[in-house]
């Protein structure tokens, strides 16, 4: 089985053929073909660095859970609340 790992999203991610994961948020529409450079991708005994690319299908966009950011100082009356939801694409990792 052949693996890699890609750098998306300021992340890298190690990925094998037919794998599905959610990676931070890519501007192609879903049902389209992306390549993404490998950083280091081989087989069981022999790796190879960089030179490499890996074909995605992206599958859907969507948003993470909700995290909440809750800003306080003690004896001061300073409250902030504020939400935040990450956005995401699922992608299929199709040929390394």
């Amino acid at each position: 089985m052949s693996y890699a790992i890609i750098k998306t999203g300021g992340k890298q991610f190690a990925v094998e053929e037919g794998q599905v994961l959610r990676v931070p948020s890519i501007s192609e529409d879903a049902g389209s073909k992306v390549e993404l450079a490998a950083l280091v991708s081989g087989t069981g005994e022999k790796a190879v660095i960089g030179g490499e690319t890996v074909t995605a299908e992206v599958l859907s966009h969507g948003r993470g859970d909700k995290v909440i950011v809750f800003k306080k100082k003690r004896r001061k009356q300073y409250k902030r609340k504020q939400g935040h939801r990450q956005g995401y694409t699922e992608i299929k990792i199709e040929k390394i």
